[in-house]
């Protein structure tokens, strides 16, 4: 394996950033368990782990042979992952007050129905094509990534939104208090665009 230690910790803490600013997936894990307890809760997340590991071997695989025949696309990718979480950070941030949208397709009853829920909420959601495709390639050097780099990757990609998911699933008591306080709620969006801004900086000194 060429990736380091450091370079695996570095992007689960940004994939735990990326999990952690509310969206449809939060809302839809949050209704499941509330309707039907965790058993209807980790089917989604499951989906949602699987589309996580094809973005990152799509964005890894397709970047690669880019790498290899645009000169410079390396340094261009690591400034649009600054720029990435920069906006996003202060997007947050700017935003922290906003609410979780509703989208009621995410909610649909039954195991196989949460887990393709799962996958289409992952597969369409912008913040993690954006992510994967725009960002990932930038956290390491795609032309010396082996084929055990990549699963590893996707592995990471998979596990770190899944626990949390998962987590998410079994503090849902805890967590629907949470997001019905909108001080809480805007408290949560600060903290994770600062977060998103000081992974921006690191990105741009490494």
């Amino acid at each position: 394996m060429s990736i380091t230690l450091q370079q695996a910790l570095f992007y689960s803490g940004a994939l735990l950033v990326v999990f952690l600013t509310p969206g449809p997936v939060w809302l839809a894990m949050l209704a499941r368990t509330v309707s039907g307890g965790f058993a209807a809760a980790w089917p989604l997340a499951l989906g949602v782990a699987l589309g996580d590991a094809f973005w990152s071997i799509l964005a890894l695989v397709g970047m690669s042979w880019v790498v290899g025949h645009v000169t410079g696309f390396l340094d261009i990718l690591r400034w649009v992952a600054v720029g990435m979480f920069g906006v996003m950070g202060c997007l947050m941030i700017g935003h922290a007050k906003a609410g979780i949208s509703k989208n009621s397709t995410l909610t649909r009853p039954g195991r196989w129905a949460g887990f393709l829920v799962g996958i289409v909420a992952i597969l369409g959601n912008p913040k993690a094509i954006l992510f994967y495709m725009g960002v990932v390639p930038g956290f390491f050097t795609l032309d010396a990534l082996t084929a055990l780099d990549v699963a590893a990757i996707a592995l990471l990609s998979a596990l770190v939104p899944m626990i949390g998911n998962l987590i998410l699933a079994a503090c849902v008591g805890q967590v629907r208090r949470l997001l019905s306080s909108p001080r809480a709620m805007a408290r949560l969006n600060r903290i994770a665009g600062s977060l998103m801004i000081v992974v921006a900086i690191v990105i741009a000194f490494l």
